[in-house]
């Protein structure tokens, strides 16, 4: 999946409650459920350039949020700093014993539960 459809599509899933029905409705079935625009516009019964702007709309709307919040980003940052921390532990693990191995299990439980 290619990194704008990726961002649209997380930005969706954190703002897309905020968009009217229609924008909502025809950005996941062009985006989520793979729907052509014709396909949409067909069973819309609205013109493809209809449904088209909708989506851009949509997108325009997405992006301002994300702009203005920055949401979607930290949350990415986020996951890959615990990726990367629950690596550092791996490796800590192989080069520790007893206590210090029973520490690196509850960090690594804590950190597993903020990735989600």
């Amino acid at each position: 999946m290619e990194d704008k459809t990726l961002m649209l599509t997380l930005m969706f899933d954190f703002f897309g409650e905020l968009l009217p029905q229609k924008q909502r409705e025809y950005f996941d079935l062009y985006y989520n459920e793979d729907m052509s625009l014709s396909e949409i516009a067909e069973n819309a019964g609205i013109s493809r350039q209809g449904v088209r702007d909708m989506i851009v709309r949509a997108e325009k709307a997405l992006t301002e949020y994300e702009e203005k919040t920055g949401v979607v980003s930290r949350a990415l940052e986020t996951r890959r700093r615990v990726k990367e921390l629950l690596e550092i532990l791996d490796r800590a693990e192989e080069k520790s014993d007893g206590e210090v191995s029973r520490l690196i299990d509850e960090a690594r439980r804590g950190l597993c539960s903020l990735k989600g």
